[in-house]
């Protein structure tokens, strides 16, 4: 074909009615046609406008064009009715689009059917926090505010640290004392720019046996320390 041949196609390449030797071809040709692209790209929305266009009634509109086409050109032209040729194009591209479209929405279906099956599981881990079985704050002279929630768990302790206007640089760690002296760490983190910090922490002791818990800097001095009462 040549180049005025393949510019024809770019009507039936837009609509999806070339078969893939033909596309393959119109594609070939779009590449070395600057008119061909420009009318491509200001064409782009007319596969969405079509979509809104019942068939029959795109039929119509085709027969009357060819009407009014045969009665400004004279008694040469086949009358409209003679060639079921619009009908039939209309009709595979509409068959076409269909499939496209069916496509798609069972594409669409499985991703809300795969992200509703994610939420059932996922629901669990976006549940509120547990209400802390006890709660301590300790608040500075420089204006530094530490809370910490204590949670009852079967395994030991969680933890739900609040920090304000803390350190802005380095990084912190929390450890929990038990009643005989012994630590353990149950969370660490770096600064944060505003001071603001929200962690959670674990440890495997018991609420019931926590003596204290205590910030420390990156070099493991003290920044500061809640004494849990006993009982």
């Amino acid at each position: 074909m040549n180049g005025t041949e393949l510019h024809r196609l770019l009507g039936a390449y837009l609509l999806g009615g070339l078969d893939p030797a033909e596309a393959a071809a119109f594609e070939q040709h779009l590449g070395a046609c600057p008119d061909c692209r420009q009318e491509l790209d200001e064409l782009a929305s007319l596969p969405a406008l079509l979509d809104a266009v019942p068939v029959a009634d795109a039929v119509a509109l085709t027969v009357v064009d060819l009407t009014a086409l045969a009665a400004a050109a004279g008694p040469g032209l086949p009358a409209p009715g003679a060639d079921p040729g619009p009908r039939k194009l209309l009709d595979a591209l509409s068959a076409r689009r269909r499939t496209v479209r069916r496509r798609w929405t069972a594409a669409v279906a499985a991703a809300a059917a795969a992200c509703l099956a994610l939420g059932a599981f996922a629901a669990p881990l976006l549940s509120p926090p547990a209400k802390p079985d006890a709660s301590y704050s300790v608040q500075a002279g420089n204006g530094l505010q530490f809370t910490v929630g204590l949670v009852k768990k079967t395994w030991g302790t969680e933890l739900a640290v609040d920090g304000r206007s803390l350190p802005v640089d380095g990084t912190f760690s929390l450890w929990v004392k038990d009643r005989d002296g012994v630590e353990d760490r149950a969370c660490a983190w770096t600064a944060t720019p505003s001071g603001r910090v929200k962690i959670t922490g674990a440890t495997p002791v018991q609420l019931a046996r926590i003596a204290s818990v205590e910030m420390r800097d990156g070099q493991q001095q003290t920044v500061a320390v809640i004494a849990v009462p006993n009982g």
